[in-house]
């Protein structure tokens, strides 16, 4: 078994999420900044004529935000509570891992990581697996900015 996924970069480090959670892969546009949103929200912006926040992983997982420019990527994800971009750089392959390549690692036991699933050794490459619920469920302000969208669609 194997599972599919698409791979990017963050720093210097390879990345990957689930397949099944991948709506597209954009280039960024224009992202309308939202006062007082937490530091890693870049703001919002419309993807297939829906209002969705915009992540930035650079800033989520290393305090830096990530530069816009031609590599830059807006991987936009559903989950069940709702859509979000992420921004990314250079989101540049969709492979299959196989499961026995991914490893459990520890640091899902770390609060602050808990959305790291695991971690892909294909042969000269590590590529840390994210889980986009968990990512939404520890990062702070989240239920703030789905209540937001959920009051803005409904005065759509």
């Amino acid at each position: 078994m194997s599972e599919k996924v698409v791979v990017f970069h963050a720093g210097h480090e390879e990345y990957a999420i689930p397949i099944p959670y991948v709506i597209s892969i954009e280039k960024v546009e224009y992202i309308n900044p939202v006062p007082h949103l937490p530091v890693y929200m870049r703001g919002i912006t419309k993807s297939r004529d829906t209002l969705i926040p915009v992540l930035d992983l650079g800033h989520i997982l290393y305090h830096s935000h990530t530069v816009i420019d031609d590599e830059v990527r807006m991987i936009v994800i559903y989950t069940k509570e709702f859509s979000f971009g992420l921004l990314v750089k250079e989101a540049k392959e969709i492979i299959e891992i196989p499961m026995e390549a991914q490893k459990q690692v520890g640091l899902v036991a770390y609060k602050k990581t808990k959305y790291f699933s695991s971690i892909a050794n294909m042969g000269d490459r590590l590529i840390t697996m994210i889980d986009p619920v968990a990512m939404l469920e520890v990062s702070e302000g989240v239920k703030e900015i789905k209540d937001y969208l959920i009051e803005q669609k409904q005065e759509a």
